[in-house]
């Protein structure tokens, strides 16, 4: 069963490591090969991390990149990572800390995503699209409002921006670049399209979720949370959506005619703690949940017993006050996990079976 809390047999103890900066975590990856992983802090340093030595801080390389560190994605590369930041720069970062400007202008890079053949950032109201060489010109995608959140779908051939009102649907190699809207009134912060692409889901300003089902444009409510939700992740084939903002994942079900008219899972309760960062596993039905005080649970998603290891115990263990957990990424594999959190503290684990 799910402990009440992690106070034991952290993972992160006898498979892992962890080392503090002096600024937030403000977003964490492992490149497509599985060979490196990458974190960016609020003050614009980039942590580099080999997964043979991870366990080695030491051997962690950091570079001061950007003047304010907002955004990290996957580069389109397998070895390479991209940052943006407050000085309106995009970068691309290679394992060594080499790296190449690919864009420089006046706004905050709020947002960044990539797939094998395409990135995408964010500046105020428009959306920057470019080819994996970046070579070409780019391609200006223009909403109506403030663009507040990115998803490509899982084939990379259509992208989802969330802004003010609703969400707008862009088909990447389009050559007239026309979207299509869904619209709910509201501020919409945060977007996850289905891996299935069978629906668009946003995180509100309020405390709930909405989705349009993309065969019909039918509006789906999810509410009640205690809390306004700041991440989601639908599992491996989309059969549930993980989402923050209750005191466990809250789990709603895409299947069986849901998620409306269907009660959600929760997942990895820690009574009195609300979760700030859940993420899918990419291979198995398996959920990372951090929370508020720092802690950390993979919780396996079952029928009647959810089984859930401690990955790291919160709430100032051992003299460590980690902050809540802004951030979390599994490797393609499933067998790295690294985590940032607000007071400056990164890490990873090894997860792969071990004899």
């Amino acid at each position: 069963m799910t402990p009440k809390h992690p106070l034991s047999h952290e993972v992160l103890a006898t498979r892992g490591a962890e080392r503090r900066f002096e600024s937030p975590i403000v977003g964490v990856k492992i490149a497509r090969d599985g060979k490196n992983a990458a974190a960016l802090t609020a003050d614009g340093e980039v942590i580099l991390i080999n997964r043979q030595t991870m366990r080695e801080t030491e051997s962690w390389l950091v570079e001061t990149l950007h003047d304010g560190g907002l955004s990290l994605a996957r580069d389109c590369a397998a070895d390479s990572f991209l940052t943006g930041g407050e000085d309106g720069r995009v970068l691309k970062i290679r394992p060594d800390g080499s790296h190449e400007e690919l864009y420089k202008g006046k706004g905050w890079i709020e947002t960044l995503e990539s797939t094998p053949g395409h990135y995408a950032f964010s500046i105020r109201k428009d959306v920057m699209l470019r080819d994996a060489e970046g070579k070409g010109e780019f391609k200006t995608l223009e909403h109506p409002s403030t663009v507040t959140g990115l998803a490509f779908d899982a084939k990379g051939l259509k992208i989802a921006a969330s802004h003010y009102n609703g969400v707008s649907l862009w088909f990447v190699k389009a050559k007239e670049s026309t979207p299509r809207s869904y619209e709910w009134k509201g501020s919409h912060i945060h977007v996850a399209v289905h891996p299935e692409g069978e629906a668009i889901v946003t995180a509100m300003q309020e405390n709930e979720l909405h989705g349009w089902r993309l065969s019909d444009g039918h509006n789906m409510r999810m509410s009640g949370y205690p809390r306004q939700v700041h991440s989601m992740s639908f599992t491996r084939k989309g059969k549930w959506l993980a989402t923050s903002g209750a005191d466990a994942a809250v789990l709603w079900p895409f299947f069986g005619g849901g998620p409306m008219g269907k009660p959600p899972l929760e997942l990895a309760r820690l009574p009195g703690l609300f979760s700030s960062a859940v993420l899918a596993h990419p291979t198995e039905e398996i959920v990372a949940v951090g929370y508020e005080d720092g802690a950390i649970i993979i919780a396996e998603i079952g029928d009647d017993d959810h089984r859930a290891i401690p990955v790291c115990r919160g709430a100032k263990s051992k003299g460590v006050d980690r902050g809540a957990v802004t951030s979390l990424c599994f490797s393609d594999d499933g067998g790295m996990l690294i985590f940032g959190t607000e007071e400056g503290y990164c890490g990873v684990v090894d997860l792969t079976a071990q004899s």
